[in-house]
Order: structure tokens, then C-alpha cells, then sequence
């Protein structure tokens, strides 16, 4: 689209010695603004954190509601109710999306997720008014309202920057993974300054509150911008054109000039308009009552290459001269007066023509996150470590996020994605969910236990996560016509809502798999304590091997001065021989630890060599 119209702009400027087009809201740039600093790509970035920011705020302060409801599963629980409310938000917003204005709806979520979180801090974590079991119900409650706020304002956004070219998609893409990121490195700031759960959260959700803050202020500023204005005019008002009588067009396209050059004619578009200009019985907005049309109508524009300008006599309405007038109109009808039912039917119509179209994109991104959602933030937050302990889930969260923003880093590399490509991709993540199911099986002795390998596979799910799930999202307006782009925009939304509401309760179906739930404390005292008894036995090993070793030594040489006799008695030789084996039974049954191997290996073949001697010294008797 950009492309073709910044030729478009080129010729007509030629064309015309001026660069002017007034739509009828009185917008006048033909061409398109400059985003100067990159100030608008930037707001954008701020958008995609304002709007996943409150549900990261919740998630990422795993460590403080894992203390204050131990034994549950409450970060599942916050995931599920975020993401169901979520999934009937977007149905909502694919209604509002022609009840409410944009902005109305990018401002409602801002609203709600400030005033929740407001709430939150300070009645529930600051002066903790309720009760623990009253609190967790408040929590997730807290939870479902910013979700629907949230997702209201997100499926905004996506049809808000599906309107703009497509790198500010991804800016808006990039944000959501800054959200994760920076309340991961909020969360690791504020806990490591104090020591006070309370506190540190308290300050978590005011900084997180904060930032919200000033997303909105960047978005009121932002909207209004020249560069904003012009692309959605474009989008809105691409099968309008006003013209005044006043006026000399020249409006061309390029690329028909190829090979016709009788198309760069000037001609005249004749506008047929009615004295009277009302509308007939039958409800046509087009005919009149004298079968004429209603004036200014571009249903059927009747163009005329040889006639001449301005208003010939006798004429039905004015005539205009053009260079080339096109005149794309939509393929899902006009609007006309209908009933409500009609309405729905035509909206429903388009949904599905446009889901036609970026349908692999669709199962692409529901996929992605589907796979994303089984294992994150719910099987991530259950992974023990008794070396990091409450630090552990935040650290793998961590992890995540700023691989997360790798991978959308990575998504800007200009390259065309196929579908089969991005559909196989989307699918191979599934080998994830067993790699992270061995980290934290069976609860407390896991089957790949360490820190290295839950590390390892955090970083790979964010950074395939920023990858999958961020092309097909920026893909996928570009295949549909540029009026239905804040629809395929939603439709994306929806799909991918999809594959977080499925893949979350199959994170529940998960976690029942891994057995009870288990407290870090009760799992580390326990290794403690088996740790504390290892400890206790190796050093009492220790202790005795070092006596045996001492007396061994000492009675070394008298063993052998006794075994060494040259006539010895039957008697003598008989008991010698008994107490060696007494002793080298007692010392092999006591020697056993890693402590006593140079015993084992010394002094023993010794005694053992002299019992032979003896024996040999009694059948020669």
C-alpha cells in the first residue's frame, strides 16, 4: 500500500505543481507526514505497554501471592480468569468496534486498569482490610475487571495501527514485550531494595501505575498528530472523494500508464445531481424521485474523455476535469438505511470474508500463544529452586520477558514469512511442553533438576514466543483491502485470545498432573534436613575411619612380627589367624565410606598377606 501511494503522491505532484487533497474533515496533506524522531513509533512502543502492563504487574509478583496464599494456585487462577474474561472482551469490542469511537475504547481500558490497580495497592496490599480467603476473591475479581479493559483497549490498538503502516504494528508488539520486561525488572528492583513484601509490592504496582499514567498522556498526544490523521482519514475515507466546483483535479494512478498512454488524457467527470436532490419512495439513496441522482453521487460517475471542462450547458450538474479518476468501492456493500438485523448480517458477511483471507494467520498466532499459555506463567511459577527459593519463578519470568523482546527485535529483520513456514514454526514449540513438564516433576526432586535447564527452556519459549507471535499479527492486515484493516486487526486479536483461553485450562490439566501443591519452605527444610543428616554421617565416618586407620597402623607391626615366626604352634597360629579375620571382617564392613579407601587398599592386604602366611606355616607343620 505504502509503496503504490507514495508513486501515487509523486505523479500528482508533477501533475498538478501542488501537493494538496482535502478530505472532508478538512485534513488537507496529500502526502504523508514524516514521523519525525521516531516519536510516534516510540508512543506506540508505550501503547503495547500500557495495555499488558497491569496483568504483568499481577503475574510478575508471583513470589508475594505464592506467601500470602500458600497451598494454591493462584497464579493459574489469575491467568484463567484473565484470559476467559479476555476472550469475551474481544466479542465485545468486534461489537463496539462500529458503536464506540476509538479513542473512547483505548481510553476506557486506560481507566479501568488505573483505578484497579489503584484499589489493589491500596486496600488490599497496603492495609490489607480483608480477610485472606475474602482477598484472594477480591484479587481475582481485580483481575477480570482489568482484563476487560484491557482487552477492550488492546483490540483497539491492533485496529488502531492496522490503519498505519505496518511497522507500527510491530512497535505496538514490541511494547507488549517492554510491558513484561520492565515489570520484571521493576519486580527485581523493588524486591531487592526492601526486604518487606508489603512494601516492595506496594511499590511494585505504584511504579506499574506510573507507567500506565503516562501511556495515556502519550496517547491523547499521539492521536492528534498530523501523521496519525492522515493514515486513518486515508483508511476511512479511500472510497470518498469530494470535489468543489472550484477546483482542478488531477488525480492519476501511475502504474496504469504503463503501456496505455491514452489514460493520460484529461477528460471530465460529469457529477449527474437532482434540482431537488431528495430521495425517492423506494429508499434508494442514489435515484430520485425523476430517476436522477441525488447530488454528489459517485455510484455511478459518468466520465467523458473528450468532453469539455467547466459546466457546458444544458448539462445535468457540474463537470470537473480530471486526469483519472478510480473509484475502488467495497466488496461487502454500501451504506445504505437498513435495519439493525441488516446491519449484523453485513458486519458478520465481512468478518468472515476477511477471516478467509488471513485464516493461515490466524491458526498461526492462535497456536503460538496456545503453547505459550499451557507452560507460562502457570507451570513456570511452579518450578522449585531451594538456592534461589521466592527469587526462582520471578528470575524464569525474567527470563522470559527479555527473550520475549529478542524475538520481536528479530521480527523486524525484513524477511516474507510463507505460511506453511510460520504454521510449521507455530507448531514445533509444542516439544517445549514436555521439556518443561520434566523440570518440575515429581514436586521437589524434579526430573531435570537445577536451575540451568528451566532457564534454558524460558529463554527459548519467550524468544520463539516474540518470533511466531508477532509476524503473523504485522502479516496479515496487509492481505486484506485497507478499509477492512481495524476489522482484520480485531479478527488477529480474536484468534490469538483464542489460543491463550485453551491453552490456560489446559495448564490446569497440567499442573493436577505434577501432584499436589507444595510450599518452597516445607520442600527446602526437607532436603535440609536430609542434607543436615548426610552431613552428620559422613562426618562420624570420617571420625571413625581416622581411628581405625590410627590403630590399625599401630598394631601393624606387631601382626607382623607375630605372623612371622618361624615354627610357630598349631594354637597360636590357629588364634592369630582367627583375630586377623575378625578384624579385617569388622574393618571391611566399617570401612565402606569414600573417607577410608586408603585404608582399605593398605593396611588390610597386609593383615590379609600375613593370615596366608600363617596358613601356609600350619599345613607345613
Amino acid at each position: 500500500m505504502d509503496e503504490n501511494l507514495s508513486r501515487g503522491y509523486v505523479q500528482l505532484g508533477k501533475a498538478r505543481g501542488m501537493n494538496e487533497f482535502k478530505f472532508s474533515n478538512g485534513f488537507t496533506h496529500l502526502s504523508p507526514p514524516v514521523d519525525k524522531c521516531n516519536f510516534i513509533y516510540m508512543a506506540l512502543i508505550l501503547g503495547g505497554i500500557g495495555f499488558l502492563l497491569p496483568y504483568n504487574s499481577f503475574i510478575i509478583a508471583v513470589d508475594y501471592f505464592q506467601a500470602r496464599y500458600p497451598g494454591t494456585t493462584v497464579i493459574f487462577d489469575m491467568s484463567v480468569v484473565y484470559i476467559i474474561m479476555a476472550f469475551f472482551a474481544v466479542f465485545a469490542n468486534n461489537i463496539l468496534v462500529e458503536t464506540l469511537s476509538l479513542n473512547t475504547r483505548i481510553t476506557f481500558g486506560y481507566l479501568v486498569s488505573f483505578v484497579t490497580l489503584n484499589f489493589v495497592v491500596i486496600c488490599e496490599i497496603w492495609w490489607e482490610l480483608f480477610g485472606v480467603a475474602t482477598s484472594y476473591t477480591i484479587n481475582l475479581v481485580a483481575v477480570a475487571i482489568v482484563s476487560l479493559g484491557c482487552t477492550v483497549q488492546q483490540s483497539s490498538f491492533y485496529g488502531y495501527t492496522s490503519m498505519l503502516p505496518s511497522r507500527y504494528t510491530q512497535a505496538v508488539m514490541t511494547g507488549e514485550s517492554f510491558a513484561g520486561f520492565w515489570v520484571s525488572i521493576n519486580r527485581i528492583i523493588t524486591k531487592s531494595l526492601l526486604n518487606d513484601e508489603r512494601g516492595n509490592t506496594s511499590m511494585f504496582f505504584i511504579l506499574s501505575n506510573m507507567t500506565i499514567l503516562l501511556c495515556f498522556v502519550l496517547h491523547q498526544v499521539v492521536r492528534k498528530t498530523d501523521f496519525v490523521q492522515f493514515y486513518i482519514t486515508l483508511c476511512q475515507e479511500r472510497n470518498r472523494i469530494t470535489l468543489e466546483p472550484t477546483e482542478d483535479v488531477g488525480l492519476m494512478d501511475p502504474l496504469d500508464q504503463v503501456g496505455d498512454p491514452s489514460k493520460g488524457q484529461y477528460g471530465v467527470l460529469k457529477i449527474q445531481t437532482s434540482p431537488l436532490g431528495t430521495e425517492s419512495a423506494s429508499g434508494s439513496a442514489d435515484l430520485n424521485a425523476a430517476g436522477q441522482y441525488s447530488a454528489f453521487s459517485f455510484s455511478n460517475p459518468v466520465y467523458e474523455p473528450s468532453a469539455p471542462s467547466g459546466n457546458p450547458p444544458g448539462s445535468a450538474g457540474p463537470t470537473y476535469k480530471v486526469e483519472d479518476v478510480v473509484v475502488m468501492r467495497g466488496a461487502y456493500g454500501t451504506q445504505s438505511t437498513s435495519t439493525p438485523w441488516s446491519g449484523i448480517k453485513r458486519g458478520l458477511l465481512a468478518r468472515l470474508e476477511v477471516a478467509k483471507l488471513i485464516f493461515p494467520y490466524m491458526v498461526s498466532i492462535g497456536a503460538a500463544y496456545f503453547i505459550t499459555l499451557c507452560l507460562y506463567p502457570g507451570i513456570v511459577s511452579e518450578i522449585i529452586s531451594c538456592k534461589f527459593e521466592s527469587w526462582m519463578p520471578v528470575i524464569l519470568m525474567t527470563a522470559f520477558n527479555a527473550s520475549d523482546l529478542l524475538g520481536k527485535v528479530f521480527a523486524l529483520i525484513p524477511y516474507e514469512w510463507k505460511r506453511t513456514q510460520l504454521l510449521y514454526f507455530s507448531s514445533a514449540r509444542i516439544i517445549l511442553i514436555p521439556l518443561f513438564f520434566l523440570c518440575a516433576i515429581p514436586r521437589g526432586a524434579p526430573i531435570l533438576s537445577g536451575e540451568g535447564y528451566p532457564l534454558l527452556f524460558s529463554w527459548l519459549l519467550g524468544l520463539t514466543n516474540g518470533i511466531v507471535g508477532s509476524i503473523p499479527m504485522i502479516q496479515a492486515p496487509s492481505k486484506v483491502p485497507e478499509e477492512h484493516r481495524e476489522l482484520a486487526g480485531n479478527i488477529m486479536t480474536l484468534s490469538y485470545t483464542t489460543g491463550l483461553t485453551i491453552g490456560s485450562l489446559l495448564a490446569y490439566m497440567m499442573d493436577a498432573c505434577l501432584g499436589p501443591p507444595v510450599q518452597i519452605k516445607d520442600v527446602c527444610s526437607n532436603m535440609a534436613k536430609v542434607q543436615a543428616g548426610q552431613t552428620s554421617t559422613t562426618v562420624f565416618a570420617n571420625v571413625t575411619a581416622s581411628i581405625l586407620t590410627t590403630a590399625v597402623s599401630s598394631t601393624l607391626p606387631i601382626v607382623e612380627k607375630t605372623t612371622a615366626i618361624s615354627k610357630p604352634k598349631t594354637t597360636d597360629v590357629l588364634t592369630t589367624m582367627l583375630m586377623s579375620t575378625l578384624l579385617s571382617n569388622s574393618t571391611a564392613s566399617l570401612l565402606n565410606d569414600r573417607g577410608l579407601s586408603d585404608v582399605s587398599t593398605t593396611a588390610l592386604p597386609k593383615i590379609l598377606a600375613n593370615v596366608t602366611s600363617a596358613s601356609n606355616a600350619i599345613l607345613q607343620h
